[in-house]
């Protein structure tokens, strides 16, 4: 399978990304990474890419040289210059002797070493990349936007402006200009020079108007170059004359609809390229992303061909950025494109159809899902603003997608299929929007009117909850669709109803389960397949699982102290119904836990369980966890991404890894297993890429180790410097152009609306400091002067010239044009005496003299009050001209007009306190609203304090507290409220309440504590103390919840300080946390005990660390004393526990709720103690209140914990305290008590406690032997001895099950000696279980050799025997399909436990499988319940040690020989009884 990879879209707005070479690889730049794909006629594959670049890729070649095809050079804005080995994949060498960004760059077809680059300011550098010898060249104080280097001349550069110029210029002779090509009249975006050496061929006239430097036809030999340019124009040049010879108008196509007027020039790149073998043809590309193929030769009108017109949907729909051509070995010609349209896309030239197209990705893919329905099909969530479907099991187009952008405006970060309706497909985006798709349709999605506050993170389909599930079943309909978003709240939406309010799931968990107390934000949910529970996870780090349909709460799952990033049900359909209840969740805590919800679900209590104890935990990650998925094809197989950039697939039961993939480069953020190929794994990342690859092809199996997730200090450096640049050039540069819009193609560009008015490139032109490296210049003065000249000049801090020499500014006059008046001719002023007198004295004014009005503007401030408004009128008019509005403010208040000034004033922005404490003159509507304004004003300068104390003059309180609530600032706000308000004003609690989820986010979980106690809620100020997870903030936050009165709370977070404290070892420390509350005594008798076994245990060396701290009653005393009674002695001293006690009951009924789950191999020896320790407490309360039954059997339970973990040393010495004298029916010697069974079961647990007590017995007395043939070797004979090194090893666990019984066969037989199934060296038991010297055995070995076990133990070696033989025979069928065997391969070579000559076949196999377990399913359920040692071992061990005389009786013998004939049927215990039973 050839696995795929969607790579980062190419960059835009660079005229030269991309290059190919003659061994058909195709490179382009993405972002700061180059992609290296391998492209034939029919598909593309990503076979690599180089990394170094810090940022944007701005261009890249490649060396057309035949032995050095594989060299590259790449260009970015970083400033350097590198070059690369594509085979390796590795960096040769970099140059930095460009001081500005490089906008070109080409390695010379002509010369094998040359690489010219150039830069924004004009620059031209040359490289010799054999000598690494630098020269730079200035031809013109222009920025370059193109260069090209001629094929057939080594030295000739043809360098594109911004201004529309190209210069041919020859750079063996200094960079000199030799032709100035001119003719464009904007920048030039792409450059192409014909493969023919000679000008011939074309039909072609100069152009008229067209400048030709001086130059006559026929002086000399050159070849054609050709241009495209922003102004909508093909150039063909001729080089030898230095004339345009043919323009070519791009043609108005029909795409752009009748509405477009053709004169306005809308968004283009002009792209040329001239296909290598096509000296009369040339490709460009058009308005709209279409290809056009020029005849070159043709006189008509019509010389252009448009390419892919056969079927619709082939051309790019946005404008193209670069083309490649690839010559096949068949002689065909390929062309690559690149758009905007996130497409590249491969045409045959021949035939100008597209052969095919490799979508790109401009975004991370922050979702993935594959439909559960159309299999195969794949939808992709994008930061591009959009969503791809794939349908990867295309036959003829490997890459067949479609794109959905319509209605999505911001990144897609969540999806969802419906489980049964195809093609519907739901879809959450950054912004709060949740909407579904057609997918089969070209309809525009449905939006849900009811938008989240932030981004979506998870989408998930199930059944109807209240109040959606009411009515009819016709009405309900078959799924709804939940969504959580970044607010922490989960809505259900109606899908056949979007346009209706979603409900907040929150209302029905509340009044469902009358809960009082703030509940945490949500963060993710999962419905469990079959619909009937949803587990929700929680910010605080909790999961909490509820009961449809009316999410009654079941548990709460308190092992993540983290933000809970993911959770998944593991699939139903799989043949262990068991698995169907696990429950994987992964939070920032870099752990997956597994929890097992069977026994929850199955059987709910009537209160909500508490959960401490994962069932499984997969460790390993290095960073947070982002997203995990259960195969579908395997059971308890789950693979999980994370921030440490690998995707890692996990054996769940076992707790191992199995595989690790390293191949993104980013942080891995969405991952899906596929639903056809068992081996096969998609994964999304932040590096813009989505990988498919295989399980089985890794290298590794598990994440590399301190690991951690890229590290982005250096991109927000990059990023903080870029956005200075571009205030700079923003502030110098008032018009953007397509060149000054952002060439990364990343998130928060246009990539959602294809057709979108308006929309342009997001960013502005990001540019870099200078790097302070120097360029080799040829001419040093000449060249150094005209840089100085073009260079712009820093700006400097001088001295205020005006300060130094002491006089003070003028301040500017309030009326100037009155002002001015007064510095004219002494006549005219003269002239004004005149005509003010005859103004003020005669009752006709001069004709055409008007004070305060005109010429005569000044003469208002001598006339009239109606004059010298006029005059203001003036005066305010030439304020407002000359932008001076402070002084029209000053002028209105003058004249009165007080409530005009406030509102200009208001208008822009520019009140004063000075103007607000006159504002009242104008009344109070006009003061409250003048304030108002100012607040606003205030608000918008950050001067939230002054501006809440505003609101405060005009008695809006509760309008300044909200405003300074709303910006953070909650101390202040609270102060004000108690200062002035009641106290219990639920405006208070509100504040507190924000305050304090502020507080909990920035992790000041003290300070957040304090605020829910101030508003009431003790509980969650106790919640959020626990979150450190800390013995301190546990012990603290349950004291603050038993103080409270949060009764269950602080039980809840007692027992977590308690077994925090019991796993240091601090067994004091955790007797004091518990003893708080009278309700936990049963935890504490339980913690007894355990300190009571590790203590002893540490005496007998099966214990190896040290305690923390201790009791004086915990260290051992004699040892004929058994545990138990021990056990009553401290209960009765120090906690007032005896027989009679009335409590014992309750605590009998506490201790069943606490969880114990199965035991595994790999479960830690503290667990394994903590865990007995709870049946052992058990025993001991059912031996106060004479229950003999159930006491019992959990002393057998207990016994079976470090049996089933693989702890047989611990298993022996427990049997040894339990039961000293080796008699189960006796319990105890201080307390004179035998034990009496009515009960079936009982009876059954104490046969097989007594087995495994004489079966501990047995095996020291077959040591015990051991060491008297060391110390008397002449005693035995060989044949006694020979089984010392055959019987050495015991049953792992119990032979309840077929893996287990066949271990202990092949341990009995073979003499393993795992670390598992080792039996430990020999106890000395007090009792009647003494080793005899004479040789007498010393105990009844009778109850070893159980019929009915051992008929059940046979059947089950039966049944593991015929499994290994068919799964041999699979395998042996599989690889007679597969490849015939070779001459040296025989059939020897088999797997073990297949014979050429078997004849048994696969039916005869199934029916002797069917028959085991129908023998099996007959045996007694005690037989299976409450198994025993492996009676074929004990038959054996007991041969063995008959063979010294009068140790084991005769008919001991006879009945283990019997035995070993009628069920030892396997052929390994047939060859170790063969010596016995001849």
């Amino acid at each position: 399978m050839q696995e795929r990879v969607l790579p980062a879209s190419p960059n835009w707005y660079c005229c030269r990304c991309s290059d190919t070479n003659d061994k058909g690889i195709f490179g382009f730049g993405a972002r700061n990474t180059i992609y290296l794909t391998e492209v034939t006629a029919s598909s593309c594959t990503v076979v690599g890419k180089l990394l170094g670049h810090k940022e944007r890729v701005s261009g890249f070649s490649f060396c057309q040289h035949a032995g050095q095809s594989h060299v590259c050079v790449s260009s970015s804005d970083d400033g350097t210059v590198k070059f690369w080995d594509s085979d390796d994949k590795v960096l040769i060498k970099e140059h930095t002797s460009h001081q500005s960004t490089i906008t070109a760059l080409h390695w010379s077809p002509a010369d094998k070493n040359l690489v010219v680059s150039g830069d924004e300011k004009g620059i031209v550098v040359c490289y010799w990349f054999h000598t690494g010898d630098t020269v730079s060249f200035f031809p013109a104080p222009k920025s370059i936007f193109s260069l090209s280097c001629s094929p057939h001349t080594w030295s000739y550069v043809a360098v594109g402006y911004k201004h529309g110029m190209i210069l041919l210029i020859d750079v063996s002779k200094k960079g000199e200009v030799v032709h100035r090509l001119r003719g464009h009249e904007e920048e030039i975006h792409s450059l192409a020079w014909s493969p023919s050496a000679s000008e011939e061929g074309l039909y072609c006239r100069p152009d008229d108007g067209i400048e030709t430097n001086g130059v006559a036809e026929g002086e000399e030999k050159g070849c054609y170059l050709a241009s495209g340019s922003r102004d909508q124009t093909v150039r063909i040049w001729s080089t030898a004359t230095g004339k345009g010879v043919m323009t070519l108008k791009l043609p108005f196509l029909k795409k752009r609809g009748p509405g477009v007027n053709p004169g306005v020039k809308e968004r283009l790149w002009l792209s040329v390229h001239w296909p290598k073998g096509r000296p009369t043809q040339i490709v460009s590309s058009c308005f709209s992303g279409e290809l056009v193929l020029w005849d070159l030769t043709k006189t008509s009108k019509q010389k252009w061909t448009l390419l892919g017109t056969l079927s619709e949907g082939q051309n790019h729909n946005r404008i193209v950025f670069n083309m490649n051509s690839i010559c096949l070995q068949d002689g065909r010609e390929l062309l690559v494109s690149t758009s905007m349209d996130r497409e590249i896309k491969c045409w045959d030239l021949a035939s100008l159809d597209c052969c095919w197209t490799l979508p790109t990705l401009g975004g991370g893919v922050y979702a993935l899902s594959f439909s559960p329905v159309g299999t195969g099909c794949l939808a992709l969530g994008v930061g591009d603003y959009m969503i791809r479907v794939w349908n990867t099991l295309s036959i003829q187009n490997q890459y067949d997608t479609r794109t959905f952008w319509q209605g999505i405006k911001a990144k897609v970060m969540a999806l969802a299929w419906h489980p049964s309706k195809e093609g519907s497909l739901a879809f959450g985006t950054e912004d709060g929007k949740v909407g579904i798709y057609d997918a089969f349709s070209n309809k525009p999605p449905q939006i849900s009117s009811s938008y989240h506050q932030k981004a979506v993170y998870r989408l998930a389909w199930g059944p109807a909850v209240p109040p959606m599930s009411f009515g009819g079943a016709g009405d309900r309909p078959s799924a709804t669709l939940y969504s959580c978003a970044g607010e922490g709240v989960i809505l259900q939406h109606d899908p056949c109803g979007l346009s209706g309010e979603a409900s907040d799931i929150d209302k029905l968990i509340i009044n469902t389960n009358n809960i009082k107390h703030k509940l945490s934000p949500h963060t993710d949910l999962s419905w469990k397949p079959d619909g009937k529970v949803v587990a929700i996870g929680n910010e605080d780090g909790s999961i909490e699982v509820y009961q449809a349909p009316s999410l009654r709460l079941l548990c709460s799952i308190q092992q993540h102290h983290k933000i809970i990033n993911t959770l998944r049900w593991h699939h139903d359909h799989g043949p262990q119904p068991e698995l169907h209840f696990l429950l994987a969740s992964g939070s920032s805590n870099a752990k997956v836990y597994i929890h097992d919800l069977r026994s929850v679900i199955e059987s709910p209590a009537d209160s909500p369980v508490v959960m401490t104890e994962p069932y499984r935990t997969l460790c390993g990650h290095t960073a947070k966890i982002t997203n995990l998925a259960w195969s579908p094809h395997h059971n308890a197989r789950l693979v999980t991404t994370s921030y440490d950039g690998t995707a890692q697939v996990w054996d769940v039961l076992k707790e191992a890894g199995l595989s690790n993939y390293r191949g993104h480069w980013g942080r891995l953020l969405s991952v899906d297993w596929s639903p056809v190929d068992p081996d096969v794994v998609w994964t999304g990342a932040d590096d813009f890429t989505m990988h498919e690859w295989c399980v089985s092809k890794q290298e590794f199996t598990l994440p590399p180790k301190g690991k951690k997730a890229p590290d982005h200090r250096e991109k927000a450096k990059t990023k903080t410097k870029q956005r200075k640049a571009s205030k700079m050039s923003s502030e110098m540069e008032k018009t953007p152009s397509p060149e000054s819009s952002s060439p990364v193609n990343g998130e928060g560009g246009t990539g959602g609306e294809v057709d979108a008015p308006g929309m342009e490139p997001s960013d502005k032109n990001e540019q870099d400091k200078e790097n302070g490296t120097n360029s080799h210049l040829p001419h040093p003065a000449s060249l150094e002067t005209a840089r100085k000249s073009f260079t712009p000049s820093r700006n400097k801090d001088k001295p205020d010239l005006q300060l130094l020499s002491g006089k003070k500014k003028k301040a500017r006059s309030m009326l100037p044009l009155s002002t001015s008046m007064d510095h004219r001719s002494k006549d005219e002023l003269l002239q004004d005496c005149i005509t003010l007198a005859t103004v003020t004295h005669s009752q006709a004014p001069p004709a055409g003299c008007v004070p305060g009005q005109g010429e005569h503007v000044h003469l208002g401030l001598f006339s009239d009050r109606q004059a010298l408004y006029r005059m203001f009128q003036e005066e305010e008019e030439g304020h407002v001209e000359g932008g001076h509005y402070d002084s029209v403010i000053y002028l209105r208040l003058w004249s009165g007009d007080l409530a005009g000034a406030l509102q200009l004033a208001t208008e822009r922005g520019e009140l004063s306190d000075h103007l607000l404490s006159i504002a009242p003159m104008a009344g109070y509507e006009v003061w409250s609203r003048t304030v108002e304004a100012y607040v606003k004003q205030l608000s918008l300068q950050e001067q939230y304090l002054k501006a809440a104390s505003h609101l405060l003059s005009i008695n809006k309180l509760y309008e300044a507290v909200h405003l300074l609530q709303s910006h953070k600032l909650y101390r202040e706000a609270i102060a004000l409220v108690k200062a002035r308000l009641p106290a219990e004003e639920p405006v208070l609690k509100e504040l507190y309440a924000s305050w304090a989820a502020v507080l909990e986010k920035d992790g000041h979980l003290s300070a957040a504590a304090k605020c829910y106690l101030a508003a009431g809620a003790s509980f969650d100020a106790a919640k959020v103390i626990s979150r450190k997870n800390d013995v301190a903030s546990l012990k603290a936050a349950a004291g603050l919840a038993r103080i409270t009165g949060e009764t269950g709370l602080a039980q809840s977070l007692c027992l977590r300080c308690a077994k925090d404290l019991v796993a240091s070892q601090d067994w004091v420390g955790a007797q004091e946390v518990l003893s708080t509350l009278d309700n936990l005594l049963a935890h504490r008798l339980l913690f007894c005990v355990a300190e009571l076994l590790t203590v002893t245990l540490a005496q007998s060396k099966v214990v190896t660390w040290s305690c923390v701290s201790t009791h004086p009653w915990a260290p051992a005393g004699q040892a004929h004393v058994s545990i138990q009674d021990r056990i009553r002695d401290v209960w009765e001293e120090e906690f007032g526990v005896s027989e009679g006690s009335a409590a014992v009951g309750g605590l009998l009924q506490d201790l069943k709720a606490v969880e114990n789950p199965q035991p595994t191999p790999t479960t830690p020896l503290k667990q394994v103690l903590l865990y007995l320790s709870v049946h052992v407490t058990q025993a001991v309360l059912n031996w106060l209140i004479q229950d003999d039954g159930e006491m019992i059997k959990e002393c057998w339970q207990a016994l079976a914990w470090p049996q089933e973990a693989g702890q047989l040393s611990l298993s022996a010495e427990l049997c040894r305290l339990l039961f000293p004298d080796g008699d189960v029916s006796i319990c105890s010697r201080k307390y004179p008590k035998t034990l009496r069974h009515t009960e079936e079961q009982a009876r059954a647990a104490a046969d097989s406690l007594q087995a495994f007590v004489n079966y501990h017995l047995l095996y020291e007395r077959w040591w015990s032997q051991s060491d008297l043939t060391e110390t008397g070797p002449e005693t035995h004979s060989a044949s006694s001895q020979e089984p010392t090194h055959k019987i050495h090893n015991g049953p792992s666990a119990s032979a309840s099950s077929a893996q287990n019984g066949d271990d202990a066969k092949r341990n009995a037989t073979n003499g393993d000696s795992g670390e598992s199934g080792a039996h430990p060296v020999p106890v000395t038991w007090d009792g009647a279980g003494s080793t005899d010297t004479e040789g007498k055995i010393g105990f009844d070995a009778s109850v070893l050799l159980s019929e009915a076990h051992a008929a059940y133990q046979d059947t089950q070696r039966l049944v593991s025997e015929v499994q290994e033989r068919l799964s041999n025979m699979v395998v042996q069928h599989g690889r007679s399909q597969g490849t015939q065997l070779s001459p040296g391969e025989s059939q020897a070579d088999a797997p073990d436990g297949t014979r050429p000559d078997d004849p048994e076949t696969l039916f005869s196999l199934s029916t002797k499988m069917s028959n085991y377990q129908k023998e099996l399913t007959e045996l007694p359920n005690t037989v299976k319940l409450y198994p025993r040692p492996d009676v074929m071992e004990c038959c054996l061990v007991l041969l063995h040690l008959g063979d010294a005389p009068d140790v084991v009786p005769d008919p001991l013998q006879r009945r283990a020989k019997d035995l070993l004939r009628k069920h030892g049927t396997t052929s390994s215990l047939q060859k170790a009884s063969r010596r016995f039973l001849a």
